[in-house]
């Protein structure tokens, strides 16, 4: 079995590729789902061969972000947790800010997976800001909603 053996900084996003992102995340989702994640689950849903998703698995277990054994199933570290939650929540708030500006759902999801792998974490707070402001008060996006119908 690969134990975790070193510990990354959850923000340290310069050091993580958007597929070892992409493959936490999904990870993650499956975990909550069915208890594990398998190699095949992955490739599957990632539209990825199983063999490209087993060496990422490794690779993620090396980095300290996967408990895997071999043919069987695996599931994430709490440093893999925490990043996984992580990209969840930057996901969730562009989904958001996209959705109050009024984007239909295709373009809403085409965008956010273009968009969320290149925001510097300070980028993401302050969208995540402008998400709560306008969900607590909504007065202030009607007026945004209509100054950009307007133009």
């Amino acid at each position: 079995m690969v134990r975790a053996k070193s510990q990354h900084p959850v923000r340290d996003v310069g050091s993580r590729s958007e597929s070892t992102e992409d493959h936490l995340e999904r990870i993650q989702e499956l975990v909550d789902q069915k208890g594990y994640a398998r190699v095949t689950d992955i490739a599957a849903s990632l539209h990825l061969s199983a063999s490209a998703v087993s060496n990422m698995v490794r690779r993620l277990a090396k980095r300290g972000f996967v408990n895997y054994e071999r043919y069987r199933g695996f599931t994430l570290t709490a440093e893999g947790r925490a990043v996984a939650h992580y990209v969840k929540v930057r996901h969730q708030t562009l989904a958001e800010l996209l959705q109050l500006l009024g984007l239909g759902p295709a373009t809403v999801e085409q965008e956010v997976e273009v968009i969320e792998h290149h925001l510097k974490p300070e980028t993401l707070r302050m969208l995540a800001k402008l998400v709560s402001f306008w969900q607590t008060h909504p007065e202030q996006l009607q007026t945004f909603q209509r100054y950009a119908n307007a133009k």
